[in-house]
């Protein structure tokens, strides 16, 4: 654990509000804007081609009513980046680039003083996406990548160094699809001392993690990581949030997240999503989410600046 204080601004905004709003999704919405995706490196290709688009959508995620930015950084590895011939340097640059882009939205969107009233300022949270991610083969969704703690310590370590001294406010460890995953995160920010992150699993129903481990004793084993601010779902199928938020309430006192996908499914293998969204609206589900212990809500792939929107709404209406 480190010996410095951690710097903690979930709990800031959570002290003076009941809920603190998470953007959408970031890949799935670039798309939508028509950006090329169909690519190993996912919204990371965007980081190269069409930043400007980048930070657009960051700031239309303000706009709604988010209250952090999750950066363009998900698929953005070195592995992942030396398959395109981009250097570590390079690389680095771009990562860094991720954040910068998620701040100079911020701070472009907090300058318009009309923005201010009864909001936080946002934050800024850099995505680390899962070993899987880098595989792109949609391996965070199954995980049982056959890796031990330490392994996974030495593939997340550059960039987790990397990303975290960019200048965002926190860290998003997102879409884990196991707890050895979840646990090489957390030893790996012992070595960031004054850093905090999320981490958020992967689920393949309402009990347990992509790789079928039951969540309860996943939050368990990483409630006292004292830099880990907060404990939740991503990714995963809206109907399985109830469940699931009961399954963690029960086993750590850290704030709760859940930001899950429209309800449609990925297929990794054909990269293409299928099926239908959920037929209840995004912020109609939100709202037992929070009465059920979520105190970090938004959206994750498929999901869009007017869910968070609607969201906004509810919440701004509710306080």
């Amino acid at each position: 654990m480190p010996s410095t204080p951690v710097s903690d601004p979930i709990a800031a905004i959570l002290a003076a509000r009941p809920l603190m709003i998470l953007d959408g999704a970031l890949a799935t919405e670039l798309e939508r804007r028509g950006a090329n995706l169909n690519d190993p490196l996912w919204s990371a290709k965007v980081l190269v081609e069409q930043p400007e688009l980048i930070r657009q959508v960051h700031y239309d995620y303000f706009a709604a009513g988010a209250d952090v930015a999750t950066t363009a950084s998900y698929q953005a590895t070195f592995e992942a980046f030396a398959r395109r011939g981009i250097g570590a340097d390079e690389a680095a640059d771009l990562m860094r680039a991720s954040v910068q882009l998620a701040c100079q939205a911020r701070d472009a969107f907090w300058a318009d003083q009309t923005n201010r009233a009864g909001r936080p300022r946002p934050l800024v949270a850099a995505s680390v996406g899962p070993y899987g991610a880098m595989l792109a083969d949609g391996s965070e969704y199954k995980g049982r990548y056959g890796l031990s703690v330490e392994q996974l310590m030495d593939f997340h370590r550059p960039r987790l160094h990397v990303l975290a001294n960019a200048g965002a406010d926190l860290l998003a460890c997102e879409t884990i699809p196991c707890l050895a995953e979840a646990l090489a995160l957390a030893r790996l920010l012992a070595e960031l001392p004054g850093v905090s992150a999320w981490i958020s699993f992967s689920c393949r129903d309402g009990a347990h993690n992509s790789e079928g481990e039951p969540l309860a004793d996943c939050v368990a084993q990483l409630d006292g990581y004292a830099q880990v601010a907060a404990l939740g779902v991503n990714c995963s199928a809206p109907e399985h949030m109830s469940a699931l938020i009961g399954q963690m309430r029960a086993r750590t006192s850290k704030p709760l997240l859940v930001y899950p996908n429209s309800g449609e499914q990925y297929d990794g293998a054909d990269k293409q999503w299928h099926g239908c969204a959920h037929s209840q609206p995004f912020a109609e589900q939100a709202r037992d989410w929070h009465r059920q212990g979520a105190r970090l809500i938004g959206g994750c792939c498929r999901t869009n600046p007017d869910d968070i929107r609607a969201l906004a709404g509810w919440a701004g209406a509710a306080a």
